[in-house]
């Protein structure tokens, strides 16, 4: 493990058209000392293309499947490969502002946190925003985290020395809240109040296209196979995720913000 240094893992499956940017605003952060582990999916478009672009920083690894797998083992790989005393995640179609790391990494270092996340902004396809931003609560504990999935995957950073190695099960979605609701079994997670980052929003595909039906399936799945836990209790989580859901939008959605 390389103290100060970031690892960013970055899935990827087929966003030719969005990874080139992603990549790009890793690039640009004022913290310097990251590399960026990119495990590519089996993507049938031009992904490899654009990558290959950015492969002469040396900062930069590109790591690929065998056969298609899914985002759970694609990130349990890029956190198996990390060296960073950092953890961070981006996935290729998301954005950072430029002082996303630095910001965070003090965040954490002044106030000795283990695991933050951040507020973010929402995009449209063309990189246009839409005039949402979204928080959450101060503090997350355990309790908090099955309650709800606050962090957005694209803000959270967690210190690796402190938590150790994270490994998720195999499920198809929700695997960025598996991660979460495995590190706050050892850490407490703190929002740093500051817009960092940019969620793209309404790209098919993405978990912000399918409706609740589905998400609630999704849920279920996560909690009864994800975390092994009963049916009752299983149920119970699921229906408090979107109870929470709710209030999330309420209280931690801003509108209006451009």
């Amino acid at each position: 493990m390389i103290a100060g240094l970031v690892s960013i893992i970055m899935p990827s499956y087929n966003t030719e058209r969005y990874i080139g940017n992603s990549i790009r605003s890793v690039i640009q952060q004022s913290y310097s000392n990251w590399e960026l582990i990119i495990i590519d999916d089996c993507s049938t478009d031009h992904t490899d293309a654009v990558v290959n672009q950015f492969l002469s920083d040396k900062r930069i690894r590109y790591l690929k499947n065998n056969e298609n797998s899914g985002a759970a083992i694609s990130r349990n790989r890029g956190l198996k490969a990390a060296r960073g005393q950092w953890i961070a995640f981006l996935d290729s179609d998301d954005l950072w502002m430029p002082k996303k790391l630095e910001k965070q990494i003090r965040f954490m270092e002044e106030h000795d946190y283990r695991f933050t996340y951040t507020n973010y902004i929402e995009i449209d396809e063309a990189d246009r925003k839409n005039g949402v931003m979204i928080t959450g609560p101060k503090r997350i504990t355990k309790q908090g985290m099955f309650c709800y999935c606050w962090p957005g995957c694209l803000t959270v950073m967690y210190n690796a020395k402190k938590v150790g190695l994270i490994q998720i099960e195999n499920i198809k979605k929700n695997n960025d809240y598996a991660m979460w609701l495995k590190v706050i079994r050892k850490e407490a997670c703190y929002l740093l109040d500051e817009e960092l980052a940019m969620y793209r929003r309404g790209r098919p595909g993405s978990i912000s296209t399918h409706n609740y039906a589905t998400m609630i399936r999704w849920h279920y799945r996560l909690f009864r196979y994800g975390e092994r836990e009963h049916i009752i209790a299983s149920l119970y989580h699921t229906i408090n995720n979107m109870f929470y859901g709710f209030i999330k939008k309420i209280i931690y959605t801003k509108r209006s913000i451009q």
